[in-house]
């Protein structure tokens, strides 16, 4: 089942983006993910304020394969990188539906 990392990141230093951004991805690819989006056009439609520079949402084919990318020994430096120049928040989500009603969604909690 398709499992989503969603990345929201506030950078406070950037010098860590050129080299992740051009490695990252091909980390992510090894593990069978994608990225859906990788953007800095971030609209709040509802609540406070979104403080992200950036939102990314990555599809893997299960939790395994997301987690092995979390997990890679190749990630850590970057994760460290992105982690010493940012407010992160990394969620990670399957592809279910909590209240079983939309027909082409796994039923779900």
């Amino acid at each position: 089942m398709a499992n989503y990392l969603i990345a929201q990141v506030k950078v406070n230093d950037d010098s860590w983006i050129p080299e992740y951004a051009e490695k990252v991805h091909e980390i992510v690819h090894r593990h069978g993910g994608k990225y859906l989006s990788r953007s800095a056009n971030i609209t709040t439609l509802e609540g406070a304020e979104s403080t992200a520079s950036l939102v990314a949402i990555i599809e893997f084919p299960s939790a395994d394969d997301l987690n092995a990318f979390v997990a890679d020994p190749d990630y850590a430096p970057f994760a460290k990188a992105r982690q010493d120049g940012t407010d992160s928040h990394f969620i990670a989500i399957d592809a279910t539906d909590v209240a079983g009603t939309i027909p082409y969604l796994t039923a779900g909690g």
